[in-house]
């Protein structure tokens, strides 16, 4: 079942490790396929060294497992949150990466510094709010999926496909699995130019609006006009 697709989301966390956004089993990568209803994700507590395809785990809408022979990652409730809350995602991808971490632990968004951060993220990465007492001690992982979808009321995702969690992470998102790894290794890029930004530069103020509209939409949108015809990556 979705043999395919269970390659490509493997590939997808596999992904996390070469680009070292994780440790251990720190992270993990699921892609939706609207067609079917199903979802395809790493399983829970496996390391990354030897996992093969056919230990994805597929579930359907209502997080039951459909086919696997592992538990689904533990934060798969917080992925179907955030896909029943932005239909125009496919893929999600959830690190602990240090230094989207640490901004996610200091409870801050990531301000847009400059023209790499405009050139995939529209505006700050924003961080939600902390989840309360009753949130944590009840459905947690399906609270922080509601915590998130808070913030796409705010922040689109398809502008800003990247997010932190207070005091836990970042969640990246992307119309599939690759896409959502990619945007997760450019929000820990630029998590630390941000960092790098304001140790010289305490007092520094974000990038002008119009730079940030500028480079946002040389890459995105009816006019984008960066790289080769029908790629503006």
């Amino acid at each position: 079942m979705l043999e395919a697709l269970k390659e490509k989301v493997l590939r997808a966390n596999l992904d996390l490790v070469k680009y070292g956004l994780v440790i251990f089993t720190w992270g993990n990568v699921s892609e939706l396929d609207r067609a079917s209803g199903l979802i395809v994700i790493k399983p829970s507590g496996v390391e990354y060294d030897g996992m093969k395809a056919s230990d994805m785990v597929v579930t359907d809408w209502n997080g039951n497992v459909v086919e696997g022979k592992y538990k689904p990652s533990s934060d798969l409730l917080t992925h179907l949150e955030i896909y029943k809350a932005a239909p125009g995602i496919g893929g999600i991808t959830h690190t602990h990466s240090a230094y989207a971490a640490a901004w996610a632990q200091s409870g801050r968004a990531i301000p847009c510094y400059g023209t790499t951060h405009a050139d995939y993220f529209h505006g700050a990465i924003p961080c939600t709010r902390g989840l309360t007492a009753k949130e944590t001690g009840g459905e947690y992982e399906r609270s922080t999926g509601l915590v998130i979808a808070e913030s796409f009321k705010k922040t689109a995702p398809a502008e800003v496909p990247a997010i932190l969690v207070e005091n836990h992470g970042a969640f990246s998102f992307g119309a599939d699995a690759r896409e959502a790894v990619h945007n997760a290794v450019c929000c820990e890029q630029v998590a630390k130019m941000a960092y790098l930004t304001e140790s010289l530069n305490p007092g520094v103020k974000p990038a002008a609006q119009f730079l940030m509209d500028k480079h946002y939409c040389r890459k995105h949108g009816a006019n984008a006009y960066y790289g080769q015809s029908g790629n503006h990556k």
